[in-house]
């Protein structure tokens, strides 16, 4: 597949980073994205990469879903905003199920599906000037196809504190909650992802992949009755009211009307 909206690259040592290409809208998740990535993720867990990094070009790492895409759902059949509910569904679970590892340069802002791919990452290392937050409530939506792996990385208890909020939070507070493993001045954050990749270029490639296999096992189920029940919880919302005034608030500039 070309690609349109990811700047990937490979160095001698089979070290892939994956750059989402879209900076003029903080790297929103585009179907055209979410089909890149979701066909990379099996591209390379068949090739002889080591390590893949995924990060963000621009300001930001990654915004969420493109809003643009959102609001295309409201006029759509039930059908098709199951299938596009479906096509976010896949891309994580692709990330999630890569066998190598994955690690999250988090050079900026990480909202919504930016924390969800933060949370299918085996390591995140974010930059001490990056804000978060699972922001889908504001405009009437829910966390829910990165829901099982926003609860998996962060467990119930940690995920309460900002699933249903909105609140942005820092980065010091993203370590707090198991989204990002450390965060580092922005100056450092090469050396530090760095540091998180040399250690597997020593380790058995196949014994890391089963690793990694065995750790999925070992942690919270998610298998495919689970991305379903995410897949029809985010298409019901975008069926209801609430998602519509809230992603058309935002595109008219204005308040959504539950907003004080």
């Amino acid at each position: 597949m070309t690609h349109e909206t990811l700047d990937v690259s490979r160095d001698d040592r089979g070290v892939v980073t994956i750059r989402l290409n879209l900076p003029e809208t903080h790297n929103a998740l585009t179907a055209r994205m979410m089909d890149e990535l979701t066909a990379l993720a099996a591209e390379l867990g068949t090739d002889d990469s080591r390590v893949v990094v995924l990060t963000g070009a621009g300001a930001s790492f990654c915004a969420g879903g493109d809003l643009r895409w959102m609001r295309a759902q409201f006029d759509a059949a039930p059908a098709a905003r199951a299938t596009e509910a479906r096509r976010l569904a896949g891309m994580l679970q692709a990330l999630n199920t890569l066998p190598k590892p994955l690690i999250a340069r988090v050079n900026g802002a990480a909202f919504g599906g930016g924390v969800g791919l933060c949370c299918v990452s085996d390591v995140a290392v974010g930059a001490a000037t990056a804000k978060l937050g699972l922001t889908e409530t504001r405009l009437g939506l829910i966390p829910a196809t990165i829901g099982p792996y926003v609860i998996a990385r962060m467990g119930e208890g940690r995920a309460r504190r900002v699933f249903m909020s909105s609140r942005r939070f820092d980065a010091a507070e993203a370590v707090e909650l198991g989204i990002l493993s450390k965060v580092v001045p922005v100056e450092d954050l090469d050396a530090a992802v760095e540091a998180e990749v040399v250690p597997y270029l020593s380790c058995a490639p196949g014994a890391v992949a089963d690793a990694k296999r065995l750790a999925r096992s070992l942690g919270p189920v998610i298998d495919e009755a689970t991305i379903a029940a995410t897949v029809g919880a985010l298409a019901a919302r975008w069926e209801g009211g609430e998602a519509a005034e809230g992603v058309g608030a935002f595109f008219d500039k204005r308040k959504p009307r539950w907003a004080g």
